[in-house]
């Protein structure tokens, strides 16, 4: 057996693990899914911290910016991004 990376991007409302996700992006190495952008209304999970419990590692945490006066209520990217991984055997 070999192990395949699974990559999991959220975007979640606030830095806290416990947020909720508002949008979402799979990568899956294995080869047994295939995901697009706008695939699903659903999240494949509500907060961070509901992916680690299904065996999804955190590898990156959103870099923290100071908030600047006056930007209250400017649109942007979405800041809270989140990726994950896991690994999953297939067979070679």
């Amino acid at each position: 057996m070999a192990l395949r990376q699974k990559l999991l991007v959220l975007y979640v409302h606030s830095p806290d693990l416990n947020s909720r996700t508002v949008a979402w992006s799979i990568y899956d190495g294995t080869g047994k899914e295939t995901h697009t952008t706008g695939d699903s209304e659903i999240p494949p999970y509500e907060t961070i911290v509901q992916a680690m419990l299904d065996g999804w590692r955190v590898v990156q945490f959103p870099q923290q910016f100071p908030a600047y006066p006056g930007m209250e209520y400017t649109t942007s990217y979405l800041r809270y991004e989140y990726i994950l991984e896991k690994m999953e055997e297939i067979n070679d």
